[in-house]
């Protein structure tokens, strides 16, 4: 992921660069009485005479010293279009330029469209039919264009050309061949194919289906958009076929505003092959509008969403978040804080049922209400066209520090360190206290805190329950966020509308307070993990800020222990809360400043992952683009969508994905691997989760070789899942 947004840093910063010398008029290679640098233009006409009121075809001819190049309309990633403005006599009119196919130019990642040596570019021009036969009129215009090589430089000719008036037919120029050549290279329909275009997930399908016998070979044809800021002009476009029906997979631009509603350019076909019998377009117009699907053919990304459980019943996606919820519980995100609850349930042993049942149902409203105010976060985001996904909130470095310091102050509660009660800690560290509006307060806030930690697991079954949720009706989604919450209230809710099971608790003693001073372990551990996603996203000086916060937390908890309330007089405690209070603030405002120190000091979190080794089983950062050339090439690819703040993709990385057994496996069948790190917020990984069906992590997606759509794994692995999945694979062609 890091190093797709330097390589397209790169390229803004290069295409800076590019246009900045571009408009210099003072640029070092360009001299003062030469307007047209490294190129030469002229006007070309087809005709030796003109006639009154007959249309003509002229052309610029541009020639490019060997190196330099011009460009076309579109011209990609960096330059400017040529142009040509006009000075023609009194009720003469131009049409358009025209543009040959062009090729491509590639340097420093950026992709552009332009032209080398000579190009024609031909005009229609129409006289009117009041001219008088016998005399000359002259034809003027100034043409502008870009002239790049290792700089580019602004180029400009006066057009001037004198053309003869005759009442004849008139004869061909000198000039005619060479423009009807470049007639010859302007591209245009043809008959006998039919395209069509599909968008899903940020990429686009061209569908180029032949209704005759021929079959060129359109490995390496190429897609020229006529939009600028539609395709990404440097993505890989891998070209495969279904039947009688070619299928170019097509990268949405990064700066696209909004989806294209058509496509418009132009598809050149290979060296050596033509569109036509007759062999004379090798490069076909395209206008075409773009639908969700192509009438008759499944695309990829329909494919993998039927693959992905994006066809799953709401019934069964209920079923599946019910089960999510239940085996949430057991996640190591989500225990610490239940373990708070379960203390409260040793607390309440000797209280009335009605109290129990009351604090029971309050725990599980909690869970209910935080679940429903982020499925209306997800869905009010999703609505605006945000790319989000469950788990969203971790990818903000600010919020995972802040959650640090909550879980840190839990732990410092529950040691006793310090005693806050329920103004200051009630998320977390005395949510059981002695008045019952406290205890009803704390009940509530148990659940919420709950369901704040649990977003970074997704448990088994919730993955393709949540992916459903993302993309139906309001309604539909509240019902699965509403089934999992009820899962994951479930266990406790249950417990406290069965309070004989608590008999079978100890009486209230000693070993309450030994149980509530272990509780703070597991808040310790989690804010250990947290500081480690916290790394991820950040920097060491980021993580050194985060500490320091901690520290300054400390001593703000140390002050309020040290000097207790009750043995102060009243300036006295003013004083110590306000220094705790500066103390606190200056946490916070470390830990946001440390969120804002992105600028990592070594490798990415997916180039840490990759081992050493430069082998085939290495693993690459993901990239769309990859995924379609390395299945373009026949082999499977593997792709982990992971974060550093899932524990469950943690475990699978470190005790299946990273074990000798596997590794070996994927070598042995040549699977490319790929790793999608989800740690901060990434828009192209999104939509790919989101083409699963899916829209948390993890996902592991294993495409066969042989072009169809992926198989997804489970959400938790083993040894045997993987291989059993690679043996499955179909033999390599």
């Amino acid at each position: 992921m890091i190093v797709s947004t330097v390589r397209k840093v790169a390229r803004i910063v290069l295409v800076g660069l590019l246009l900045g010398l571009a408009g210099s008029v003072e640029a070092p290679a360009q001299s003062s009485d030469d307007p047209s640098p490294h190129s030469e233009g002229a006007l070309e006409v087809s005709v030796s005479a003109v006639a009154p009121g007959e249309a003509f075809t002229a052309a610029l001819r541009i020639d490019m010293e060997e190196g330099w190049h011009s460009y076309w309309k579109n011209p990609g990633d960096a330059g400017k279009p040529t142009a040509v403005s006009w000075d023609l006599p009194e009720g003469w009119t131009a049409g358009d330029l025209q543009w040959p196919r062009p090729h491509r130019i590639q340097a420093a990642g950026v992709s552009s469209y332009g032209y080398s040596d000579v190009v024609r570019h031909p005009v229609r021009i129409t006289p009117p039919d009041t001219l008088t036969p016998g005399t000359t009129v002259t034809l003027q215009g100034e043409a502008n264009w870009l002239i790049c090589a290792d700089i580019c430089l602004p180029a400009r000719q006066d057009l001037e050309r004198r053309v003869r008036v005759t009442d004849e037919a008139p004869a061909p120029s000198d000039e005619a061949d060479a423009i009807r050549a470049a007639q010859e290279r302007i591209p245009g329909p043809v008959d006998g194919w039919t395209v069509q275009a599909a968008r899903s997930s940020g990429s686009y399908t061209l569908a180029l289906t032949s209704e005759t016998d021929r079959r060129p070979d359109l490995s390496g044809a190429y897609f020229y958009p006529a939009e600028k800021a539609t395709l990404d002009h440097a993505a890989p476009q891998p070209v495969t076929q279904q039947g009688d029906t070619y299928l170019i997979a097509l990268q949405e631009s990064g700066y696209a505003q909004e989806p294209a509603e058509r496509l418009q350019g132009i598809v050149v076909a290979p060296e050596g092959e033509h569109w036509d019998g007759a062999g004379e377009k090798r490069a076909m117009t395209v206008d075409v509008p773009v639908d969700s699907t192509l009438e008759g053919i499944p695309t990829l990304a329909a494919q993998s969403s039927a693959a992905g459980g994006g066809g799953l019943s709401l019934p069964w996606a209920l079923a599946f978040a019910f089960a999510g919820g239940l085996l949430l519980n057991l996640m190591p995100c989500v225990f610490p804080v239940l373990s708070v609850k379960i203390l409260g349930f040793a607390e309440e042993a000797g209280e009335d049922d009605p109290s129990i049942r009351r604090h029971g149902l309050l725990f599980g409203a909690g869970v209910l209400v935080s679940m429903w105010v982020l499925a209306g976060i997800l869905l009010g985001l999703r609505a605006a066209g945000g790319q989000v996904g469950w788990g969203f909130q971790l990818q903000s470095p600010t919020f995972v520090g802040l959650m640090t310091l909550l879980f840190f102050g839990i732990g410092l509660n529950l040691l006793g360190v310090v005693e806050v009660g329920t103004r200051l800690m009630n998320w977390g560290g005395r949510l059981q206290s002695e008045t019952p509006n406290s205890g009803n307060t704390g009940a509530f806030l148990t659940g919420v805190l709950a369901t704040v930690v649990a977003t970074p697991c997704t448990a088994p079954f919730m993955g393709a329950a949540l992916g459903v949720a993302l993309t139906l009706s309001t309604t539909g989604a509240l019902l699965i966020f509403t089934a999992l919450g009820v899962g994951m209230a479930t266990p406790y809710v249950g417990l406290s509308l069965a309070p004989r099971l608590l008999d079978a608790l100890p009486d209230p003693g000693a070993w309450m307070e030994t149980l509530k001073q272990f509780f703070a372990f597991p808040m310790f551990a989690t804010a250990i993990w947290l500081i480690w996603v916290f790394g991820q996203q950040t920097s060491n000086g980021g993580v050194a800020l985060l500490l320091g916060a901690l520290l300054l937390m400390s001593m703000a908890a140390w002050v309020v222990h040290r000097w207790a309330a009750p043995r102060l007089s009243r300036s006295l405690q003013v004083l110590t809360r306000a220094g705790a209070t500066v103390l606190l603030v200056g946490a916070v405002a470390a830990t946001i400043i440390g969120a804002g120190d992105s600028r990592p000091s070594s490798a990415s979190a997916s180039e840490r992952d990759t081992p050493a080794s430069t082998g085939e089983t290495a693993w690459q950062s993901f990239d769309p683009a990859a995924v379609d050339s390395l299945r373009a090439q026949g082999r499977p690819v593997f792709v982990d969508f992971t974060a550093a703040w899932c524990l469950t993709c943690q475990v699978n990385k470190q005790n299946v994905l990273s074990s000798t057994t596997v590794t070996d496996a994927f070598a042995a069948h040549d699977v490319a691997l790929l790793r999608a790190d989800w740690t901060n917020r990434d828009s192209t990984i999104t939509k790919a989760l989101e083409s699963h069906g899916r829209s948390g992590v993890p996902v592991y997606a294993l495409y066969p070789g042989d072009g169809s759509g992926p198989r997804l794994l489970p959400e938790v692995l083993t040894d045997d899942i993987v291989l059993e999945a690679l043996d499955d694979l179909p033999e390599s062609s």
